[in-house]
């Protein structure tokens, strides 16, 4: 998933804020976020709006399309 990502990153720069977490090397800030957001599978895709609601969550590997459709419905 992550040349997925990497992609998504590139084309909505300046648009959405993507921000890739490692859950294996991502130290202790990481693990606050999968906690705040009871993240127990990876990957695990949280969509968050500017007034810090989580819109949806999305777990698996799933098509890009099914990513754009979430980034479209966030305010």
């Amino acid at each position: 998933m992550r040349p997925v990502v990497d992609g998504l990153v590139k084309k909505y720069a300046g648009r959405y804020d993507i921000r890739i977490m490692n859950a294996s090397t991502g130290g202790s800030e990481v693990g606050e976020l999968a906690k705040k957001f009871k993240v127990e599978f990876v990957p695990t895709f949280v969509f968050v709006g500017t007034d810090g609601t989580v819109s949806a969550t999305v777990v698996g590997a799933v098509p890009v399309t099914k990513l754009e459709q979430e980034l479209a419905k966030l305010k």
